[in-house]
């Protein structure tokens, strides 16, 4: 499919999208199955056959119904009525949108976004994803495919700070922190402490403990909060970006390009809505569902 054209219009639809993405997390509580559903469409990129990435694909049922995206048809579900109302935009950045906003309302790091993504009919086999019942070869072999390093293995494993694993979905239950609707780096305090009653350690997150170059990016993360949300920034936006190469000449535009006045908005409005989804995240039932 064409590239969209990143004209001002385009942008108003992205700035629209984000307000609405920020109001169906605070509603929802669903920020987990957001980012979920931002990392899984954008994993299946393969660097040296420039196959799969943030696409989009994973709206078709080929896709979605793949057994590593079990549950993510709620999150497309709930991102159509969005669609709807900013028809311009294209799944793949309302995507990653949706991710990027998912972490910025649950307290975690800004994640630069550039939108210009082009949507693809064409999905990718299904095995491209990471099994979290391997170790760290495997996600070496799947994250390398993808062209990512380790320190991006560990910090994008940040991530499962956020949202909780259930048996119908992957065969594992339980959230990975206290506290599974707040981004911070707990979940590297929690992977040193060892195994904790009631919270899930996948053989995935062992591995980050028994390899020693993962180590060391683990044992930083936990020590600095600060280290991990600017490394998770930086590995995040390279992960939203897989097969997709921002524009030069300013096409595909960033935040900075909207006027002043929106961006200052923008900013508080996510303080306030973090504050709110936190707050408000666990009295909403489906949440529960949300990984």
């Amino acid at each position: 499919m064409a590239a969209p054209v990143v004209d001002a219009e385009y942008l108003r639809q992205i700035d629209r999208a984000r307000r609405a993405l920020r109001a169906l997390i605070a509603s929802k509580g669903c920020a987990p199955i957001m980012l979920r559903l931002a990392w899984h469409d954008a994993g299946t990129y393969d660097v040296n056959t420039r196959t799969g990435g943030a696409n989009g694909s994973i709206r078709y049922e080929e896709e979605y119904t793949h057994g590593s995206n079990a549950g993510l048809k709620i999150a497309i579900d709930l991102l159509d009525p969005i669609k709807a109302k900013c028809p311009k935009i294209t799944y793949a950045d309302l995507y990653q949108l949706a991710g990027v906003v998912a972490v910025e309302v649950t307290g975690g790091p800004t994640v630069e976004f550039v939108p210009g993504r082009r949507d693809s009919s064409v999905c990718p086999r299904e095995g491209r994803l990471p099994d979290a019942k391997r170790g760290a070869p495997h996600l070496r072999d799947i994250f390398y495919r993808m062209g990512l390093t380790d320190k991006d293995i560990v910090a994008l494993s940040g991530g499962h700070s956020l949202g909780k694993a259930h048996p119908e979905r992957s065969g594992f239950e339980g959230a990975w922190t206290r506290d599974p609707l707040k981004f911070d780096n707990s979940y590297f305090l929690e992977l040193l402490k060892g195994e904790s009653e009631g919270l899930l350690k996948l053989p995935t997150d062992k591995a980050l403990l028994d390899d020693p170059e993962f180590r060391r990016y683990v044992d930083l993360y936990a020590k600095d909060e600060d280290i991990f949300f600017k490394d998770y920034a930086e590995s995040h936006k390279k992960l939203s970006e897989l097969g997709f190469t921002p524009r030069s000449g300013g096409s595909a535009s960033t935040k900075s390009d909207l006027p002043a006045a929106v961006v200052l908005a923008q900013s508080a409005v996510g303080v306030a809505v973090a504050a709110a989804v936190i707050t408000a995240g666990y009295l909403y039932e489906a949440s529960k569902r949300s990984k």
